[in-house]
């Protein structure tokens, strides 16, 4: 039974975190942008959810895809044009041999917005997505066990997933899953209490985000430039999860996910890709943080 659970929550995992990359997608612009509404190569994205779930490769380059790698596959043993009869090399065109040049490291396009060779734009961290969603939820079952609360964490799993992804790309946090995510865990966790066997306390948690949130809060007013509102926000979330535990556990998810953050920043110093004042985003070491404690909680609980 226990290792059933386990795989039924990696499997689910498994399954939101392919969900997760069109949405991260659409949703990386900045403040000031609307969110997209078109694949990287210009077609409309629809399907699941109006088109907000899934990856960011729509029907139309997946078909351009396929009839590329038949093409491929199909002249793959004919004979290669002689490029010294009048046509040019691709080094002597401009253009790099290198697979992947001059594109998009997370979408696959070039600067032009145009489909790569191959012929399909690509999400790049779509595969550690999906690890890292099924990973965490599979961790999460193995220390929390059969507890109602244990539905609530593989609710929210996809969300935080979700905000980290956004969060790598453009630095930015959205009000559109922040402030529903914490309204969640509240709701969700003040029903899991009602249950039998419930591992947590309904009041700790609620104190616990606004104990967090107030202290991300503390921050941003006394570094604006350093800590984001977005954070603030978040914090209260992950407060509300970590609270359920207990209050070491929201010290220690809090605590941790400032040396995710530290240790992080050290190293692009030690390597020379960043400086002091360089921002780094905050939201996945946080989560990161939090889902640490989570699973300290749980095994305590």
């Amino acid at each position: 039974m226990y290792a059933m659970l386990i795989a039924v929550a990696a499997l689910w995992g498994a399954a939101t975190g392919l969900l997760v990359p069109r949405a991260a997608y659409r949703f990386s612009v900045e403040p000031e942008d609307a969110w997209r509404v078109a694949c990287p190569a210009g077609h409309a994205l629809t399907g699941p959810l109006r088109g907000w779930a899934g990856s960011t490769r729509c029907a139309t380059c997946a078909e351009a895809g396929a009839a590329v790698a038949v093409h491929t596959a199909a002249g793959s043993g004919a004979a290669q044009p002689d490029t010294d009869a009048g046509a040019d090399s691709p080094s002597e065109a401009g253009t790099d041999s290198a697979p992947g040049a001059g594109t998009d490291a997370d979408t696959g396009t070039d600067a032009s917005g145009a489909t790569p060779r191959g012929g399909s734009p690509r999400y790049a961290p779509s595969l550690l997505v999906t690890v890292a969603s099924t990973l965490g939820c599979a961790a999460v079952a193995a220390t929390t066990g059969a507890r109602p609360e244990l539905a609530v964490w593989l609710l929210l799993a996809p969300v935080a997933v979700l905000l980290a992804a956004i969060d790598r790309r453009v630095h930015r946090l959205p009000d559109e899953l922040t402030l529903p995510a914490a309204g969640a865990a509240a709701v969700l966790l003040g029903i899991a209490a009602l249950l039998p066997e419930h591992g947590g306390s309904w009041l700790s948690a609620l104190l616990g985000g606004a104990a967090l949130g107030a202290f991300y809060f503390l921050l941003f007013l006394i570094n604006p430039n350093g800590m984001g509102f977005g954070d603030v926000k978040l914090a209260v979330s992950l407060g509300v999860a970590l609270g359920w535990y207990g209050w070491a556990v929201v010290f220690a998810g809090g605590f941790a996910g400032f040396l995710f953050g530290a240790a992080y920043g050290l190293g692009l110093m030690l390597m020379r890709r960043a400086g002091r004042k360089t921002g780094i985003p905050f939201g996945p070491f946080m989560i990161a943080g939090a889902l640490l404690g989570i699973l300290f909680g749980g095994l305590a609980a």
